[in-house]
């Protein structure tokens, strides 16, 4: 075949159940990916396997192959997942035992060599990201099924690419356009018009899922099945391409992609071409992602209604300062969703949020509980809570560390069992910033409004450990031209004001007609540590878009 139909079924732990069998019975598929991991989605396993050494899979993977297996037996469709989580083996045999039950003739492979938490003493589970081509030993041989533990999101879509087309791990201009389209598919529908800035552009009210048809060349084309919700746009796919990147060279275990070589084009409805893509050598390291627990945290929300809201915010804090004197970590935020005059009690009331973590559960439990609810008749007037604070949960922490790529023992353990190394790549390259591309000329003077910078741009942003990204592209050459000059670093932490302190990095993607950002140290510890009101930063590129700037007339 001249043309590789990838699809995706999944993009996190907990995505649309149906949407495998969907992919399934939408149209032609040649091999059907689930992504079913991130940095929270290792420690929640983690915690699964302390009560259950046999645990540490997706399990959902599993109830949806009992539905689905047989659809893709008799469609010849391929599965490849990263569902393995801490437990690739113990899913595989999961998987057999399934097959045998059903009666389903399938061969199942799994990738290992990922866990690296014995040589990361008091972690959780600290995995490597491999990359493609242990996925690849097991297609080659015959695999019908294949699951691996943490693996790059991109590899589901650069290992089925690298066993069909035969491609070599020096094919580097190949490989980079595959990982571009494994990065699009990776997050489901969010290719398709989910969480997309300019969401009334179509009806995404059950977006479908994205597919793509891969070539040997490493050019590609992201649409999806005929009939299905959503829309493939080159925007949907811009938007994707700057989720959760960095700067121009987007480094991975087989290959560093060059994001500021792709191209993009419509190429009918729902159809978007990748072209263009140039590959360099990855570098000598792998990344690996340290979970850990940090300690315990409680929060409590005592909501403020109607007048004097930050004098009775200030009683709160004065009444709770004894109980939080010994605590290790004590937040207040005044969230001022309360307006003069209101129709509404909810519309007249704010929240004052109290969020304390501790190593000690008894300090970040009753300490936080108790004092809160012995409040409930001597303090302010009209004083609840949006709920009873709890006894305190744990919380986990997350960091990167990197290893060099030959000493983890990455295998390809075969349906038949046999066990295939996968070599580590001999051609590498230290990673160096790309140098900052010169700015399109600038737009001529002329009058400007006072307008949300979502009018003229779209973002989307998220998280990497404690840093988050926020994307930022123009819809037009002329919007692009006074973006690339109009938001910088120092524009974008007046903005927001949380980046402030913190070092911002502005990365320029000319060919997308789009600037990242990259703020370090905004999640604080990470997603689990939860240390902000949105702790992945799903919504800071909302936010940014509806801040007010002076933007030229001729663009609104």
């Amino acid at each position: 075949m001249s043309v590789l139909r990838v699809g995706n079924a999944s993009g996190f732990y907990g995505d649309r159940f149906d949407a495998m069998r969907e992919m399934l019975t939408g149209g032609p598929l040649d091999v059907l990916t689930g992504d079913y991991l991130a940095e929270l989605t290792m420690l929640i396993l983690g915690r699964d396997r302390l009560k259950n050494p046999d645990a540490g899979y997706a399990r959902t993977f599993l109830r949806q192959l009992e539905e689905c297996l047989g659809l893709a037996h008799e469609r010849g469709v391929k599965v490849v997942a990263n569902a393995g989580g801490l437990n690739p083996a113990g899913l595989a045999d999961a998987v057999r035992a399934l097959a045998d039950r059903l009666g389903i003739p399938v061969r199942v492979a799994h990738v290992e060599g990922d866990d690296l938490t014995a040589a990361h003493p008091g972690t959780l589970a600290a995995h490597a990201y491999l990359g493609g081509f242990g996925i690849a030993e097991c297609l080659r041989a015959g695999a019908d099924v294949v699951v691996t533990g943490r693996v790059t999101d991109a590899a589901l879509v650069t290992g089925p690419a690298a066993a069909h087309f035969g491609w070599q791990p020096t094919e580097h201009d190949r490989l980079a356009g595959a990982v571009v389209a494994g990065h699009v598919l990776e997050c489901g529908a969010q290719a398709t018009g989910g969480n997309y800035a300019f969401f009334r552009d179509g009806d995404v009210r059950r977006p479908g899922f994205p597919l793509a048809e891969v070539h040997a060349d490493g050019s590609c084309v992201i649409t999806k099945h005929d009939g299905t919700g959503g829309f493939v746009d080159v925007g949907t796919v811009t938007a994707q391409l700057l989720y959760e990147t960095g700067g121009a060279r987007y480094a991975g275990p087989d290959v560093t992609a060059r994001l500021d070589t792709v191209r993009l084009t419509q190429d009918g409805p729902d159809r978007v071409r990748i072209d263009g893509v140039r590959g360099e050598a990855p570098p000598p390291t792998l990344k690996v992602g340290l979970n850990r627990l940090g300690g315990f945290r409680n929060e409590v929300a005592f909501v403020l209604t109607g007048l004097d809201v930050e004098a009775k915010a200030a009683l709160v804090h004065a009444q709770m300062e004894p109980a939080l004197g010994g605590v290790a970590d004590v937040r207040w935020d005044l969230v001022r969703t309360d307006r003069p005059d209101a129709g509404t009690e909810e519309t007249a009331s704010a929240l004052l949020r109290l969020v304390v973590r501790d190593p000690d559960p008894e300090k970040a439990g009753r300490a936080l509980s108790g004092a809160a609810v012995e409040l409930a008749l001597s303090s302010y007037p009209g004083f609840h809570v949006l709920a009873p604070p709890g006894k305190g949960a744990p919380y986990g922490v997350f960091e990167a560390a990197h290893v060099p790529q030959d000493a983890v023992d990455h295998v390809a353990v075969l349906h038949d069992g046999r066990r295939v190394p996968v070599a580590p790549a001999k051609d590498t390259a230290v990673l160096e910033a790309v140098p900052e591309p010169p700015p399109p000329p600038p737009l001529p003077p002329g009058h400007t409004r006072r307008a949300p910078l979502g009018l003229v741009a779209g973002a989307r942003s998220g998280d990497k450990g404690g840093d988050a990204n926020v994307g930022v592209w123009a819809r037009t050459d002329e919007a692009w031209r006074w973006l690339a000059h109009e938001l910088t670093a120092d524009r974008l932490r007046e903005l927001i004001p949380e980046a402030r302190d913190l070092p911002v990095t502005r990365h320029t993607l000319p060919g997308l007609r789009a600037l990242n950002f990259v703020v370090e140290g905004i999640l604080g510890e990470g997603v689990a540590a939860q240390a902000r009101f949105d702790p992945q930063a799903k919504a800071l590129g909302e936010w940014l878009r509806a801040r007010h700037l002076d933007i030229p007339e001729v663009l609104l």
